[in-house]
């Protein structure tokens, strides 16, 4: 656990840190009375809220509007952790639902900067039904392909952690945030508070990246790039139309910013993500001449695969990205370090999802990172690329006490239901169906340092009952080398 808890920034200091100080136009949602003390008449509750808007300035525990962050327009959100704790109460859902319509009414990416402790106890059940109010937000936003990220400041806990926090398609938290569903005061008195720190929750694959506050606008900002929205089929350009920001409702004018719902538009089909060039093995004059022809043996074709000097994943994703932005974990307490996944931003600006295997066997949650990678950018009209090099999947206990089979299935499902392109290039090892799982049909291309097998020539003569002499030939039989896999129609060509 960090040794430090963060300064609290309020509402307007994180919109300001992202869009500076005049890159945001506050709305209102429409005005809602409330009973006396709130719906349950708890005594006290309209003191308690009138000290928070004299402490505050601010008339709710969230605020929203429109604003530039870089060079991209979007919708954003702010609680005001000063306000009640940032709590949610039936108006702040307002505020949560009217600001989830702009972003859909406009088009624009929904950018959440979180920091509260849960749903608002004097309204009691009308309070924490508002959970269902903003998840319901979300679904329609998430439906018209539109992105969703979230900021997590200190504290994030709750039920805004379930539902704007950790729902987000990016979460992105700030050093040494708490962070986590149970509050410092509801949790067990034994538990380790590093599972509650932005950091823990990062070890945990459920935090993408833990981002310093100088560093947050620029991070964001790639973000939003990557992200989109990118073109989709009859929608006009974001701000255009008859809500154009220049025509845009004051804040809090009678009805401006009623939740009202558009329909989801299909996306039109991204071209598919360019072919990588193959990178050279880095060694001696006479090794690179020899790496510049195809194997002559399927023996050959596996110690060329294996060759440690051989460029990795990191190597190839360095080659093709000026910016690369790590999706981390499969929101399920698991993490791979065997498996690369994010989005990333060409020299041309153009945005590709990566999801990238480096040697190692792939474990389940490096496949369910996967899936949640490549179904991301299926809702959202990005290209997928994806790099295949792996002895195979992990086959250990554990694996399996994790669900492996399940894993690698919903995998396979991802790239099978797909209606963006996805690009695969086989840069090493292709083992059985471990490696398969992230291979695009009918676009997977190879390099001439790979190969791809049903089964290891090593395994396969043993469940032959061959002797290890024999492994060679067994490899030849398995057609296992780049141009056999050509030949085959598995790849569509050998990238020299």
């Amino acid at each position: 656990m960090p040794d430090e808890t963060p300064a609290r920034m309020t509402a307007r200091e994180a919109v300001t840190l992202l869009t500076g100080p005049a890159g945001f136009t506050e709305h209102l949602p429409p005005p809602r009375d409330l009973p006396a003390d709130g719906p349950l008449g708890w005594a006290g509750y309209d003191a308690a809220r009138e000290r928070a808007r004299t402490r505050t300035g601010e008339e709710e525990s969230v605020v929203y509007g429109t604003g530039v962050v870089g060079d991209r327009a979007c919708v954003l959100l702010s609680f005001e952790f000063g306000f009640l704790g940032g709590s949610l109460g039936q108006r702040t859902g307002d505020r949560l639902e009217a600001a989830y319509a702009l972003a859909l009414t406009r088009r624009l990416p929904l950018l959440a900067l979180v920091a509260t402790g849960g749903s608002r106890m004097q309204e009691g059940m009308v309070a924490l039904t508002q959970l269902q109010r903003v998840a319901a937000a979300a679904t329609r936003l998430r439906a018209a392909g539109l992105p969703q990220i979230a900021v997590v400041r200190d504290p994030t806990t709750g039920g805004g952690w379930a539902t704007v926090g950790a729902g987000a398609d990016v979460v992105l938290a700030l050093p040494g945030a708490q962070v986590g569903f149970a509050g410092s005061r509801v949790r067990p008195a034994d538990a380790d508070p590093y599972a509650y720190s932005a950091e823990g929750q990062f070890a945990a694959g459920q935090v993408d990246a833990v981002v310093p506050a100088d560093e947050l606008a620029a991070t964001v900002t790639h973000w939003l790039r990557a992200l989109g929205p990118h073109a989709v089929a009859g929608a006009p350009p974001s701000g255009t139309g008859p809500h154009d920001p220049s025509g845009a409702p004051e804040a809090g004018a009678p009805g401006a910013d009623a939740p009202d719902a558009a329909p989801p538009r299909p996306h039109d089909p991204p071209p598919a993500a360019p072919v990588p060039r193959a990178l050279p093995v880095p060694s001696a004059p006479a090794v690179r001449s020899a790496t510049a022809r195809l194997p002559e043996t399927g023996r050959e074709a596996v110690a060329r695969a294996r060759d440690a000097r051989r460029p990795r994943a990191e190597a190839y994703l360095a080659d093709y990205f000026t910016v690369r932005l790590p999706l981390h974990g499969d929101r399920c307490g698991g993490t791979d370090p065997g498996l690369l996944c994010g989005f990333g931003l060409r020299a041309d600006g153009s945005a590709v999802a990566y999801v990238a295997q480096c040697g190692t066997a792939t474990r389940p949650a490096g496949y369910r990172t996967a899936a949640r990678t490549i179904r991301l950018a299926d809702r959202l009209g990005v290209p997928v690329l994806t790099l295949v090099d792996t002895p195979g999947a992990a086959n250990d206990a554990e694996a399996e006490r994790a669900g492996a089979g399940a894993a690698i299935a919903e995998t396979f499902a991802a790239i099978a239901a797909a209606r963006v392109p996805v690009t695969t290039l086989v840069i090493g090892e292709g083992g059985s169906g471990g490696a398969l799982a992230l291979a695009a049909p009918g676009n997977t291309h190879v390099t001439a340092d790979s190969y791809f097998s049903v089964i290891a020539p090593e395994l396969a003569a043993a469940i032959l009952k061959r002797p290890p002499s024999e492994t060679g030939a067994t490899a030849d039989q398995l057609r296992l080398r780049p141009q056999d896999l050509v030949d085959l129609g598995f790849a569509r060509s050998i990238v020299g």
